[in-house]
């Protein structure tokens, strides 16, 4: 209800006016509260105190803000403990690792160019190859990441970016990244070298030095793995530190729309502490996993970069202190497709689900043959174990009775086992 006053304008009451008096409240918290916890920044519109700091004020080189897109406190803070964590001076926040990939592409991409690609890389980034940028005229090209002399013969004025991988998705080789990255140098000078670091995660070694003078221009994280380490964040990041080569990925990013919730954000921060200790743990539990399934006989091959005999171990040994909790088993070619489906179906602690970082083990099988188009190393099923944070003995003894059900469906026509292959 409302009076009128003179001139028949209703004069509010005050229940008419509670709500402007909650939203243009003038109570103000006093700024010197601290706690170990980022506070979360949550907005999209973003105040200015006069129109002439709207219009001056910019946010691309973080030294203000302007919009929630282009970020808040939260994410600034982020952004700036990943740049450590990488070596970086820069890093730019994605909704997901593939979405960290696809940017830098994007960015660095035109009508003409040429994109290189590790044989073994994450599969979905070379489906965007395939796809999106072929039909804007980019070409892609795969190289054998093990073989320096397969990278360098493919490289011309046309290649603008090549992208390593380390190590490989799926079967983990590891490849000598001060090669590759010089061979770039001396062939394709004007070719900017990206890394997916997801699996080092910025702890196993430093890809923005190398040793030798040698390092890479960018790498892309998805901190869905280890970073976030609760399987429950999808977000990824874009890292450098030549100052330019950072607008041309910070615009495309802005240009595209694309940012990150805030409350994810807040996971990330909160799990990043640890991190340290959770990479070490699975770490430790992935190599003891590694050396005992090496002496099942219903194991081909083990795959895991710190197991001397897996492909590219020198390479990890010269250039790593650490290696993620990820291992491939080649299961005897004897095994039908169908019966190791089955051995990973009547894993007890191991899950089936794509990704890997968190806390509970994961396996998945892969059919090893049209997995790699320039080399054909690998026969029958692999299947690839994330390690979570579970008693690595509990895992033993799970894989263990697993692997006796899978001994048990042989045929008496046993292929024999494969030897461990040398770098």
């Amino acid at each position: 209800m409302s009076d009128t006053s003179e001139g028949g304008i209703p004069t509010p009451q005050r229940d008419e006016t509670l709500a402007t008096e909650l939203i243009h409240h003038p109570y103000r918290p006093p700024a010197d509260f601290e706690s170990p916890a980022v506070p979360v920044f949550k907005g999209s519109t973003v105040y200015f105190p006069t129109v002439a700091a709207l219009r001056e004020r910019t946010w691309a080189d973080k030294s203000g803000y302007t919009y929630g897109l282009h970020g808040t406190p939260t994410s600034f803070t982020l952004e700036a403990r990943l740049a450590s964590l990488e070596g970086a001076r820069h890093v730019i926040l994605a909704p997901s690792g593939l979405s960290a990939l696809t940017i830098v592409d994007m960015a660095l991409l035109q009508q003409g160019d040429a994109m290189l690609l590790p044989d073994n890389a994450y599969n979905p980034s070379k489906d965007f190859a395939r796809n999106e940028l072929a039909r804007w005229g980019i070409s892609q090209r795969l190289y054998d990441p093990m073989q320096p002399g397969s990278l360098a013969a493919q490289l011309d004025r046309e290649v603008k970016l090549v992208w390593l991988e380390a190590a490989g998705s799926v079967t983990l080789e590891f490849p000598d990244l001060r090669a590759l990255v010089r061979t770039v140098r001396e062939k394709a000078p004007q070719a900017v070298i990206a890394l997916d670091n997801t699996w080092g995660a910025g702890i196993a070694f430093n890809a923005f030095d190398l040793g030798e003078g040698l390092g890479v221009d960018v790498t892309i994280h998805a901190l869905t793995k280890y970073p976030s380490g609760g399987g429950d964040v999808l977000m990824g990041s874009i890292a450098c530190r030549d100052d330019a080569l950072n607008d041309k990925l910070t615009w495309t990013h802005s240009r595209l729309g694309i940012g990150v919730g805030m409350n994810d954000v807040e996971l990330v921060l909160r799990a990043l502490p640890n991190l340290p200790l959770r990479y070490a743990a699975q770490d430790a539990s992935a190599r003891r996993i590694a050396e005992w399934a090496q002496a099942q006989p219903q194991v081909a091959r083990v795959l895991h970069p710190a197991l001397p005999g897996s492909p590219g171990h020198a390479h990890w040994a010269s250039h790593c202190k650490a290696a993620a909790g990820l291992l491939t088993l080649e299961i005897n070619a004897q095994y039908t497709p169908a019966q190791v489906d089955a051995f990973v179906d009547g894993l007890r602690y191991f899950h089936i689900g794509w990704s890997w970082g968190g806390p509970v083990s994961l396996a998945v099988p892969y059919q090893a043959k049209g997995m790699r188009k320039l080399a054909t190393p690998y026969q029958g099923t692999l299947v690839r174990l994330c390690i979570g944070l579970e008693a690595t003995d509990d895992l033993i003894a799970d894989l263990a009775q697993g692997l006796a059900k899978l001994a048990e469906t042989a045929t008496p026509a046993a292929v024999p086992a494969v030897t461990q292959a040398a770098d």
